[in-house]
């Protein structure tokens, strides 16, 4: 017998421990309003932060731009695949951002394993906070560089992790925290790059658009620029609403990428339609500030009725806003109850988080509304009766 055979004790392992993940199918438009698997849910499990995933303006950005340049690339960037729209998109989240160059990518996990694992090999050395997405960590191990971790947001623990020998080292980030909704300490972390000649990278997957001036991130909002950040990621499928994600950096940075990064090279370029939307949502991130005043609200509004019922809250102020419940199996609970009050709330159970920190999830947009809070913490409140 193969060993594919003994598979299911592992699944049915994962299903004992309360760790079992399933796909749910959406029909329709992305919203915070959704048919999930034939039932109508209230979302709170979107990255759609500006609530523009299904905006008008972008499906016909999208729209005309299919019909002036088809639907794929149909090769690579260094094909024939790297169009206009692509090097159009390119231009304008640069000069948005305030750096040299700008490079598409297909994904942000695609863009942080070709960061890392183009730019250090064998004799190098990453530093990475212990709660770094997992693109990140798997971009290191890919490199072959050491791998050095500091614990979350420490700057004595990334200090002393500096100190290592390695011909060249490099500092990885994210900016906000996808799991527990936190902002790193970048400003600190830059004073610490600088007297350690250890470059930084942010990944700003959950920043961009969200934080900072225009939308243009955490690292904006902390004051740091393009000078103390020499390498910055951004993605588009969550706060912009579109597809795929980008590597800000100096000219010879993208270079270097070019030349070298496989998860750029070694693929089919994302559809110009989608690179063109890209621009028409970029103009939407920048103008509409409104967007992210109500996301501020609507944030405020959650944390004080959470923190009114007693619950315990992870210490975020941004659309990512973690009920902490501790066990895997009430985590899972709690998510199952919510459903069935017509609320789609993922709890999230290790090894994404650390054993006994099992959460809720919710993720806020400015599509919801002050009612749809009101909704959740009652929701909340029934489940902290039902099931405490």
């Amino acid at each position: 017998m193969s060993w594919l055979n003994d598979l299911s004790t592992e699944l049915q392992s994962r299903r004992d421990q309360g760790l079992y993940r399933q796909c749910r199918v959406v029909d329709g438009k992305q919203s915070v309003e959704l048919m999930v698997d034939g039932e109508k849910m209230l979302a709170f499990c979107s990255n759609d932060y500006l609530g523009l995933a299904a905006d008008p303006r972008l499906a016909e950005a999208a729209t005309q731009a299919i019909k002036n340049a088809g639907v794929g690339a149909g090769a690579a960037h260094l094909i024939s695949g790297h169009m206009r729209a692509h090097h159009d998109a390119e231009m304008a989240l640069a000069d948005w951002l305030g750096y040299e160059r700008v490079l598409l990518f297909s994904t942000g996990y695609m863009a942080n394993l070709g960061v890392i694992a183009s730019l250090l090999s064998a004799n190098d050395c990453v530093i990475q906070d212990k709660w770094n997405h997992a693109s990140l960590i798997d971009a290191a191990k890919l490199s072959g560089a050491q791998l050095k971790r500091y614990q979350h947001a420490d700057m004595a623990s990334l200090e002393r992790q500096l100190t290592t020998e390695a011909e060249r080292k490099l500092i990885a980030t994210d900016s906000v925290f996808s799991m527990d909704g936190d902002v790193a300490p970048l400003t600190q972390m830059v004073a610490l790059s600088q007297q350690y000649a250890a470059p930084i990278m942010v990944d700003e997957a959950h920043g961009i658009g969200v934080l900072g001036e225009q939308g243009r991130g955490a690292a904006n909002a902390a004051g740091v620029n393009a000078n103390d950040v020499p390498i910055l990621m951004g993605t588009l499928g969550k706060a912009f609403g579109v597809a795929g994600a980008f590597v800000a950096a100096s000219h010879d940075v993208i270079e270097m990428l070019i030349q070298s990064a496989r998860s750029y090279i070694y693929t089919t370029a994302m559809p110009a339609a989608m690179a063109s939307t890209v621009q028409a949502s970029l103009e939407i991130v920048r103008e509409e500030q409104w967007r992210r005043d109500h996301l501020q609200a609507v944030v405020k509004q959650f944390r004080e009725g959470v923190q009114s019922l007693g619950l315990s809250l992870m210490s975020s102020t941004t659309p990512i806003q973690p009920v902490l419940l501790g066990d895997a199996h009430r985590a899972l609970a709690w998510s199952q109850r919510l459903r069935e009050l017509g609320l789609w709330v993922p709890a999230i159970r290790p090894p994404t988080v650390p054993r006994e920190t099992a959460r809720l999830r919710f993720t806020f947009s400015a599509a919801h509304s002050a009612a749809h809070v009101d909704r959740a913490l009652e929701s909340l409140a029934i489940c902290q009766r039902e099931l405490a």
